[in-house]
This record gives structure tokens, sequence and C-alpha cells, in this order.
């Protein structure tokens, strides 16, 4: 038995103007809201409460260094020593379609836009509300695990480089990514569900980089059906049931299962560069399982949904035993590694390399740049020495057989453009570990990382370790893929950023994790060089926010275009506001709504909300006019099961207003549509 206790708070931010994390494509810009992004938090304690584990899994691209750093400010001005770097596991989910802007290195500022504060903020005080709730709701329970595999929900997006796997490697394994999910089950003692936590690998990008509305993606969509599901009668976002769905290894791992296609020809373009014969690497794009990436991304997340649902209901392995974390901080660049007794190697100071610039199948880069390039090009490389000046001969040589595209290790201006020191946790619930790693393990750098920590606790006498990999966790640093994949340098391996030794680096370093948790030793490890803390502004190119205009004769929250009078199940009712900027709204309140759907009742003569906007089937696009005005349209996708009856939609917005010699203010105003009927097929 364990003390539990489980929290979910807003983390969503603004959903306009900020560039969305993931792609790296600056054109992709938020214009709107499909779905709330939220912070999941769960808190273990022995029932003595000598020591405690949280793990947390947001829905954002992937936990930053800063980010991390100032939640664990917060947390130690709130509680003390409770909640420290060692115990605290901060996860991405890797949603692509997240705001961007909460990093300090410099690198990121290129597609974020610079340090965006409003965006940090949502995301920092979303983590420590969830941690709040779990910390005022801790209950004796009970924890389970269960373990199964998902079918259709993944393809391996870099085959070629997995084949450079050695054969007898390989052959121990049924496919070419893992399709096992781990599923943590909690229940109160007296059998009130309190929640779960599935890992599972597989790239959050069924939304491709056309999209502009802020989203949790398909792993988002799991997570949704199955709260729904368990706080029945609740609005989206609303109830006590907890259910996250994590990262993992998911490096190599696509949820676009039909494969790379040529957009422009319609031919298969999986080879071992992903380029088309009529206009290259551009034109090869991963295509998922719907008809478009809305019915992709409910396919997929669906698929996630019901396994863990049947895991959740069988499982029965109890998960019992003492809680402990380890945690020390290392300079990534700066470690030596015992192949074995006689062969030493060393991490490279971070550098990308130029299919870094290519982009994936699931999103391509926007140069004239191909997965696997070994060879540097000329033209890039000149511009590149101009502007940000030559890689250093140590650094090339280092990361061979990587051609450097950008010498990050040895950019520092206006801040380092690439963290140092990087963090190294495990987590250690009875039979259970979890590995927190800071990027992107591919699938065989997973299983080889997993694998070493299983051994190192057989050999110190924890036999029968469950070992899971939670990803992009703490500070983000990327890919790392094994030595062998790294030769072929296709986008993944170019990111693999401390070089071709970075992976037995890690495993190195976890081993020495998992040593310390097994022989009780954690006091003595070295807690390592602290990570530093850039002194930045709000430093960013985002447009700043000027005073909201009307249209002649209107005023905020007029409707422009009606709904219809009728609809049937599976249309969509669409209405046009006079709207203002979304920013004003998330700079005013943390938990504002945006919109709902309402239905009226005869007997009160009233109207109750159905829908809010964290609710999938709505829709809320923001079109930016000139001189100050703009436009919201809100889209109701009127789901299957919908009642009959009579509904409306409704939208909740602040404008801005400079008065003279004053500051400038938020007043909230609200529009509605007419009523509408709903109607049986």
């Amino acid at each position: 038995n364990y003390l539990l206790g489980v929290g979910r708070a807003d983390c969503t931010g603004p959903v306009a103007e900020i560039p969305l994390m993931g792609y790296a494509s600056p054109d992709q810009v938020g214009g709107g809201l499909l779905t709330r992004l939220y912070s999941r938090a769960f808190i273990m304690a022995d029932l003595d409460d000598s020591r405690r584990v949280v793990f947390v899994s947001a829905d954002i691209g992937m936990v930053s260094q800063r980010l991390r750093l100032e939640v664990l400010k917060k947390l130690k001005s709130k509680y003390g020593e409770l909640y420290r770097q060692d115990n605290v596991i901060l996860s991405g989910t890797h949603t692509h379609s997240g705001p961007a802007g909460y990093f300090q290195y410099t690198l990121f500022w290129i597609t974020s836009k610079g340090l965006i504060r409003p965006s940090l903020n949502a995301i920092v005080n979303g983590i420590v509300k969830s941690i709040d709730i779990a910390h005022q709701n801790m209950k004796r329970g009970k924890l389970f695990i269960n373990r199964g595999t998902v079918e259709n929900s993944q393809i391996n997006r870099s085959p070629f480089s997995y084949l450079e796997n050695p054969e007898s490697e390989r052959s121990r394994y049924s496919s070419n990514t893992d399709k096992e999910m781990v599923m943590l089950k909690m229940v109160e003692e007296n059998g009130q569900e309190l929640g779960l936590i599935s890992w599972f690998a597989v790239h959050p990008v069924s939304m491709n980089n056309t999209n502009h509305l802020v989203n949790s993606d398909n792993v988002g969509y799991a997570s949704y059906l199955f709260e729904q599901e368990k706080n029945k009668g609740m609005l989206p976002g609303e109830g006590s049931f907890v259910a996250a769905f994590a990262s993992s290894n998911l490096g190599d791992v696509s949820p676009n299962t039909k494969g790379p296609f040529c957009v422009n020809t319609g031919e298969s373009c999986n080879n071992s560069q992903s380029t088309c014969p009529v206009g290259g690497a551009m034109m090869c794009m991963a295509m998922g399982p719907g008809n478009d990436m809305f019915d992709s991304t409910r396919i997929i997340g669906q698929n996630i949904y019901l396994k863990a649902r049947d895991l959740y209901e069988k499982a029965s392995q109890e998960v019992t035993g003492p809680l402990s974390s380890a945690h020390q901080w290392v300079n990534m660049s700066d470690v030596s590694v015992e192949l074995n007794a006689t062969h030493t190697v060393k991490t490279c100071k971070p550098a990308l390399g130029h299919s870094f610039a290519a982009g994936t199948v699931d999103g391509v880069g926007g140069l004239n740049f191909t997965q696997g390039s070994v060879e540097g090009d000329p033209f890039w490389d000149e511009i590149r020495d101009q502007l940000l000046g030559k890689p250093s001969n140590e650094t090339k040589a280092c990361h061979k057989p990587k051609p450097i595209l950008f010498s990050t290790g040895e950019m520092t201006r206006p801040h380092p453009w690439h963290p140092d020191i990087v963090d190294v946790q495990i987590v250690a619930i009875g039979s259970l570990a979890i590995v927190a790693v800071p990027g992107e393990f591919t699938t065989m750098s997973g299983r080889r990382l997993r694998e070493a920590v299983k051994r190192e606790f057989d050999s110190h006498g924890r036999p029968r370790m469950d070992v899971v990999i939670a990803g992009l966790c703490n500070v983000y640093t990327h890919y790392i893929t094994t030595y062998e994949e790294y030769q072929v340098q296709r986008y993944e391996a170019a990111s693999t950023i401390y070089g071709p030794h970075t992976l037995s680096a890690y495993i190195q370093l976890y081993r020495g994790l998992a040593r310390a948790i097994a022989t009780n030793r954690v006091q003595d490890l070295p807690r390592g060089p602290e990570p530093p803390v850039f002194n930045i502004g709000n430093l960013t190119l985002v447009p700043p926010l000027t005073d909201d205009r009307v249209p002649v004769n209107k005023t905020f929250g007029d409707v422009l275009q009606e709904v219809r009078q009728q609809y049937r199940v599976r249309e969509v009712a669409e209405v046009t506001f006079v709207g203002a900027n979304p920013r004003n709204s998330a700079e005013n309140a943390t938990e504002h709504n945006f919109l709902t759907v309402e239905r009226y009742t005869n007997i009160t003569d009233s109207w109750h909300v159905v829908q809010n906007d964290a609710s999938w089937d709505t829709r809320f696009y923001w079109t930016k006019g000139f001189f100050g005005r703009s436009s919201v349209t809100i889209e109701w996708h009127i789901p299957h099961g919908t009642e009959p009856g009579v509904y409306r939609i409704r939208y909740f917005g602040h404008y801005r207003k400079k008065p003279p010699k004053s500051h400038a203010v938020s007043i909230l105003f609200e529009g509605t549509s007419s009523a509408f009927e709903i109607i049986s097929l």
C-alpha cells in the first residue's frame, strides 16, 4: 500500500500568434484551439510518508531545462525539501501542437521567436497546480501494473537506420518498433478509482505541420476518451479521475501508418533518403490511417485508449516495495565511456548534422536538405561559416561521420545554443523503475537502455524489475540513436547532439543510478554540476499586443455569420463572431474558456453547458484582420449520439483597450449564436 494523489490542471497558454513547438516550422503559428493542454500529476508516498515520488506528464512538446528549474523553484518555496530534483519527474507527451517559447538555449529561439513569458508561465503554473491538487488529495491506495501489445498504431520512420543494428540483435525482436504499452493503475483502498499512467512509444504527430490549432494530438485524445469515460457527466477537463498517456522511446516511431508517399505523384518514397523523383525530399510525407489529420488523430488515439482500457480492467499484478529516486546532473559534452577493458571513448560538444535540417517524413524541412547526408553541402556550409562561424576541427572529428551544420556547442551568443548540463534520473516504485530520459531515444536505443538498467538491478539483488522509459524529461537534448544508426546520419542521427557515443554514455550513467538504488547508496552519488540559469527578459519576436477594434456599427461578440436553423447529427454547426485577440484571455485568466455549446431545457426554461473548448468536437478559429480587427469562427462537429433538441453556441473573449495616460485593460465580452435545432437522422 501507498499514499496516492492525482491532479490535473490546465497548461494551455496563449493559442494565437505563438509558434507551435515540434516541427520547427516558422509558418506554423497558433491560430486557435482544438483542445486544451493539461498537466497530469501523480504522487506516490510510503505509508509512513518518509519517501515520496512525483511523476508529471504534461501535454507539451518536451520539458525544457528552464521550465524544470522554474517548477522546482516554485515547489521549493511552497513545500521546502519535499519535492526536489531527484524525486520529481517532469515528462512531455511530445505533442507538436502546443505553444513554443519556453526555452533558454538560443537554438530553440530561432523557430520559437525567443523566450515567450506567457507561454512559459502557463506551463510552469499548470504543472505546479497539478502537483498541488495531487498533494492535497493524498489517500491510501494500491498500484497495479499491466502490459500488452498495441497494434496498427505505429511504424518506424527510419527503417533503413534500424537495419544498421546487428542482425543478431534485431532477430531477438519481432518488430522494428516497441509495440508494448506499460500501464500503472491507481485505486483507493475503498475501491475508488484514481487514475492511470500509460507509457507507449509513438510520436504525437497525427496532426501535421499545416495545423494551426493548439491540441494534444493522438495521446491527448486517448487521455480525453479515458477521462470522459471515468468522469461520467462531467465536461472535458473536469472530474477527479486522471489518465496520463506518457511518452517513451519514440525517437524513430511515427503514427502515420500508411507510410511515406510523394505528395505530388502518389508513389512510395520509403527509401534511405526519403526523397521523391520529382520535388526531392520536400514532397515526401507520411500519411496517417484517416481521411485527414483530425481523423487520423482520432483513429490512433482511440487504438491507444482501447488497449489501455483493456489493460486497466484486467490489471491484477500489484506493485509493492520501497520508493526511491536517484538523480545527477552531468556535463554531457565531456563524458568518458569505457566500452570495454581496453577501449575508452568520449562524448562531444553538442552539434547538429546536415540531415537535421531535412526534417522527417512526419514534417519535412523547409530547405532542400535530404536525410542520410554524410557529406556537407558547400553552399550551406559557406552561409553557416559567414553567419555563425566554422565548427572547430576537434568537434568535426568527434562527431564523424556527421557533417556538422550547426556547431551549437561552440556558439554562445547571446547565450549558449545548447545545454551541456543534462539531468539523468531514475525513480523506483517497488518493482517498477521509471527511467527519465532527456530526449528522444530510438526504438533500439531504448531497448538497450532498458536491458542495461534491468541487468544492473538483477546483478545487485533487485531481480524482476519492470523497467519503463519516460521520454522528453527534464531537459531537451534532441535524439539518441545507437552507434550503428548514427553511421547513416538520417534525421534522428544528425540530431544526436553529443556525438556517436551518446547512447553508450547514457547507458553508463543510468547503470550507475540503478546500482545506487539497488545497493541503497543513493546518498553517495555526486550531485554533478548545476545547470545555468540565463538572465533573459521577455526576449521575443512575437508581435506586441495592440488595441482590438470592431467594424463600423458592430460591437465585440456580434454575430457576423449565423448558424443554420437546423442540423443533423454528424453535420457541422458553424458561427462567426466579431472577435478579439485570444492572447488577451491567456494573459488574464488561466482557466479561460473560449466557448460553450449549450442545450435548452424546457422544464427549467434554462440553458446548460454540454461542451466546452476542451472538447474534441469543438474547434475555435481566430482570424486576424487589419487595423486591430479580428473574427472568431466556432465549429461544433455534432457527434453521433447527440440528443435531439434546441442548442446554441457561445463565445467568451477579452478585448484590449488602452485609455490615454493609463495602463491597458482587458475587458470581458461574450457573443451568442441564434438557437438551432438538432433533429434525429
